[in-house]
């Protein structure tokens, strides 16, 4: 499973603690570990994104779970942050969506994830959604 992250940090503008993280993070998407994602979040992480507002590891994991089962590939394109918050920008190739790109705001407080902003265009998805029968 070829995730084409090394080497693709790119504008990358502090090691600050968020930004760590934050790249962590991302890297936990692309190798779909979820448990990976959850452990470096707070209990009470809040991710808003096209989809809605969530809140709460659980929330969280299942929204990780489900992105996780669409991912071909994850390519980093850029990362920005310091020692309170980062943003990542990265392509996901979907199974519904290919090259969707994805920018993230990634707050952090005492070394975990409090909000996630995620970023994307979601009519893609919404239109494939449209087409899939329900079991």
């Amino acid at each position: 499973m070829d995730q084409s992250l090394k080497g693709k940090t790119m504008n990358t503008q502090s090691n600050g603690k968020a930004l760590q993280i934050a790249q962590t993070y991302v890297e936990a998407i692309a190798s779909k570990n979820v448990d990976t994602i959850i452990s470096v979040s707070a209990d009470d992480v809040v991710c808003n994104s096209p989809l809605g507002r969530i809140t709460g590891t659980q929330k969280f994991r299942e929204f990780q779970d489900g992105f996780s089962r669409m991912i071909k590939k994850v390519t980093i394109l850029a990362t920005y942050g310091d020692d309170e918050q980062a943003v990542i920008v990265y392509n996901a190739d979907t199974h519904p969506v290919p090259n969707a790109v994805v920018a993230e705001i990634v707050k952090v407080k005492d070394g975990k994830i409090t909000s996630t902003e995620v970023i994307y265009d979601a009519t893609p998805f919404v239109a494939y959604m449209a087409t899939v029968k329900p079991h």
